[in-house]
């Protein structure tokens, strides 16, 4: 008995370092898989455009409007650490803001250029927030919550600007609808009965055997401003880099980009790419030529995409080689 004892302890020592050794070897790989996607990101973003255009593109904006698209990008990204920081509040925990800010700008930075927020997106927050003792549980309620709040913003403001000050569809989109008013009246009334639900309803609603709890409204108004403010940076940002002579408002632009990025964000293609700037070029071009529009929107896509992606995926990188070092010294 004495020795059948030893031998199971022997073994599950064994399993409990082999065990370790697979999360070490996993936790590598996926660091080495989101390296991947990000390479093939900018690569697929680029592969249409030759080196020359990319230049003659961004040489035609001024320095000054590209100073000003960063700085904007900069707020956009520390706005976006709201939706995991009311995630939390939501389960009621709590976590260090700097691990909530790094894991939320990693997250953010893959899903946005990538795309398949679900996907990219709720791998970071798991390894990220299981390293800090989060349970599986909260992490997914985290995920759902943050995904739900994205949503927010865009049918606030869009529905408002819509409603207020609605667009000419083009006919190449072939929707139901030649303006974009009655998307403005149904956008407002999902919002309307998500604010009234989170005010009357306290106990869980069970949905496919999963639990859902309205937030309190406290939670479900501030979801509704950081997301909308989201929204609209992320639109300032393209804005500053049209050119200096358009006679385009920020308002009517407004409205615009949420129509090319509700496009973009349905048809779930990485970052939008093909439909955001179709659109964009459909309803802009007779105001702004299409290549001066062409060359903002590489810009865009290299200051709000690119670069945020690219600083992702060194703190990532650096995340692996200290997390390697520690798993050796242990």
């Amino acid at each position: 008995m004495t020795m059948l004892c030893q031998g199971n302890g022997i073994f599950a020592n064994r399993f409990l370092r082999m065990s370790k050794k697979l999360q070490i070897n996993f936790s590598s790989l996926f660091g080495l898989l989101l390296l991947a996607l990000s390479v093939w990101a900018i690569a697929n973003e680029l592969h249409e455009y030759n080196y020359h255009d990319i230049l003659a593109a961004i040489a035609a904006i001024s320095p000054q409007s590209l100073v000003w698209a960063i700085v904007l990008t900069a707020f956009g990204y520390l706005i976006m650490v709201g939706y995991d920081i009311l995630g939390f509040a939501y389960i009621h925990r709590s976590l260090n803001w700097r691990k909530i800010a790094l894991t939320n700008f990693i997250s953010s930075s893959f899903s946005n250029t990538i795309g398949f927020a679900l996907l990219t997106g709720s791998a970071i927050r798991y390894r990220f927030y299981s390293r800090w003792q989060v349970s599986p549980i909260a992490i997914a309620q985290i995920i759902a919550f943050v995904n739900f709040t994205f949503w927010l913003g865009m049918f606030t403001v869009a529905g408002l600007i819509f409603l207020i000050h609605p667009l000419n569809i083009p006919t190449q989109l072939h929707l139901p609808f030649t303006t974009v008013r009655p998307l403005g009246v149904i956008f407002l009334g999902l919002i309307l009965i998500y604010l009234i639900s989170s005010f009357t309803i306290k106990q869980p609603l069970i949905i496919r055997a999963h639990e859902f709890r309205f937030p309190g409204l406290p939670i479900s108004f501030m979801q509704i401003i950081i997301s909308s403010l989201d929204w609209m940076f992320a639109a300032a940002v393209l804005y500053a880099l049209l050119p200096n002579n358009t006679a385009l408002s920020y308002l009517d632009f407004l409205g615009i980009y949420l129509l090319a990025m509700f496009a973009g964000v349905v048809s779930n293609v990485p970052g939008g790419l093909g439909v955001f700037e179709t659109v964009i070029l459909l309803i802009i071009s007779r105001q702004i030529s299409a290549a001066a529009v062409l060359g903002s929107m590489l810009a865009y896509r290299g200051v709000y995409y690119f670069l945020p992606l690219l600083l992702a995926t060194c703190l990532l990188i650096l995340d692996e080689i200290i997390g390697n070092r520690k798993q050796k010294a242990e």
